[in-house]
């Protein structure tokens, strides 16, 4: 249907979350020279997975120029990986800069949200109550610490915690380290650590490929490069070598006969048989699994740190946790004194535990009871003046997410543009567009690299990957202008 320009409203927005996203949208609105906002934020400051996650060696694989805002070029990043602390530092300048910070209501976690009489009723764990006609979740994926289920892990009397709960008051150079999980997190961890402790265990479910990428740090001299012109820093973006790195793996990933994905392959096999050299140690690390199957992991040198004396991998499978360490299946113990648990975090969850209730109580939890869905990841039909940012089903694997967010903003921004220009009251996608889109991205999703046979966070219950299964290119050209022949637009009252 074509709306047609009404009477121009004034709006207020209830933002969910002051990570990446969250400031996002605290930008854009005052940009456009709205201020009626509020930004809530369960912790104490922004950053989201930046600010939760402090352990050694913690960094992006993104290439930092790449992980920034592209209306907010960062010429003094220190690395072409960034680490971690950089990456929170720039967040937080961004917040200041922008002006955003004083919209952030911060320690105030979110409860409900109810959809009642054409606008958002949200509450507060602690009772408040507040009201808005457009709610926005920017809550994130990774910041629902994933515990595993060993038998015997709450026996264990050394310290143990999760990776994204670092504890920095213990000496770590005094200390046996056992650290469970290698995905990138833990294979961070045991880099950053290896020949910093007098034992250092890795156990691993199941080894990762490992895609080798340069340690390259930047010097004075390519920083000051960097701001006397910024077209050098949208070249290391989007120019030729960025573009070819982007586009090996986007057609690696959609296409699991794509020759990109075998030259992906031969890399890291490569990278496998010519940095390690001792043949158990390299049966270990072997997956059973074609490259890119789980994330792929890049690590300028884990190969290397991983064949220091005081290191070990384990793929034996851990039996249980006892009091003074780990015993695994095959009967070895490792006695432990600090054991991390880098086991990753509840992806499903998205913007969960909270209750969010659309038209007629509709439960968003009912509506998500067999996997978290969204119409091109943005909007859920029954949930009107709602949007997610990085919401389920949208872009993974090793893109970056600030690229995604501004994107499924500028989309949902033109959505609200037609509640601003009094064209409508509400908007909320079909239920038949969701269900297209859903069959249409199932069915794409089986022929990714995803579905090649392995375990990993990307599948649901019945084993299909819960990606975006097509290039990149047409996420970037439905985001480009909503299709309303898709949408609900629910009119004016005196319309």
């Amino acid at each position: 249907m074509t709306a047609q320009p009404k009477q121009p409203q004034n709006l207020r927005y209830i933002i969910i979350g002051a990570g990446m996203a969250g400031i996002l949208a605290g930008i854009r609105l005052l940009e456009r020279g709205e201020t009626d906002f509020v930004i809530y934020e369960k912790g104490s400051t922004v950053g989201g997975t930046w600010r939760e996650n402090t352990y050694p060696g913690v960094a992006c694989d993104t290439p930092a120029h790449s992980y920034s805002y592209s209306f907010a070029f960062n010429p003094d990043w220190s690395a072409f990986y960034a680490p971690g602390p950089e990456i929170q530092d720039y967040f937080e300048r961004m917040t200041d800069k922008f002006g955003v910070r004083e919209f952030i209501r911060f320690n105030t976690e979110i409860a409900r949200c109810s959809y009642q009489d054409g606008r958002w009723r949200v509450t507060t764990q602690d009772g408040q109550v507040d009201e808005a006609d457009v709610l926005v979740a920017a809550t994130g994926v990774l910041h629902h610490p994933n515990t595993p289920d060993i038998p015997g892990l709450t026996d264990f009397t050394g310290a143990s915690f999760h990776s994204a709960r670092w504890r920095h008051d213990i000496d770590y150079s005094k200390q046996r380290v056992g650290v469970i999980g290698n995905g990138s997190t833990g294979i961070q961890i045991v880099a950053a650590m290896s020949g910093q402790v007098p034992k250092l265990v890795h156990f691993q479910r199941s080894p990762q490929w490992i895609m080798p990428c340069p340690d390259t740090k930047y010097s004075d001299e390519d920083r000051q490069a960097f701001r006397q012109d910024p077209d050098k820093i949208e070249d290391v973006r989007s120019g030729p070598e960025a573009q070819a790195r982007r586009g090996r793996f986007l057609a690696a990933i959609i296409d699991s006969n794509s020759p990109e994905l075998t030259e992906i392959q031969s890399i890291v096999e490569q990278n496998l048989n010519e940095t390690i050299k001792d043949p158990e140690l390299k049966a270990k690390l072997t997956p059973n699994y074609r490259a890119a199957c789980k994330r792929l992991v890049f690590s300028p040198n884990y190969y290397q740190k991983v064949q220091h004396p005081s290191v070990s991998v384990e793929i034996a499978g851990i039996e249980r946790v006892e009091e003074n360490g780990v015993r695994l299946k095959d009967g070895t113990f490792h006695e432990l004194d600090v054991l991390v648990l880098a086991t990753g975090f509840k992806v499903d969850a998205f913007v969960r535990p909270m209750t969010i209730t659309g038209i007629d109580g509709i439960d968003l939890n009912d509506v998500w009871a067999e996997h978290p869905k969204a119409y091109y990841a943005v909007t859920v039909p029954k949930f009107p003046n709602f949007f997610m940012l990085n919401g389920p089903t949208g872009p993974v694997g090793n893109f970056s997410l600030i690229d995604i967010a501004e994107r499924q903003w500028n989309y949902g921004d033109q959505l609200v543009d037609l509640l601003r220009n009094g064209q409508c009251k509400a908007f909320a996608p079909t239920e038949a567009a969701l269900e297209e889109y859903e069959m249409q991205r199932t069915e794409a999703a089986k022929k990714t690299v995803f579905a090649s046979g392995c375990k990993s966070w990307y599948l649901d219950a019945k084993g299909v990957p819960q990606v975006w299964p097509w290039p990149y290119e047409t996420f970037m050209e439905v985001m480009a202008k909503p299709n309303l022949d898709h949408y609900e637009l629910t009119p004016m009252a005196n319309g």
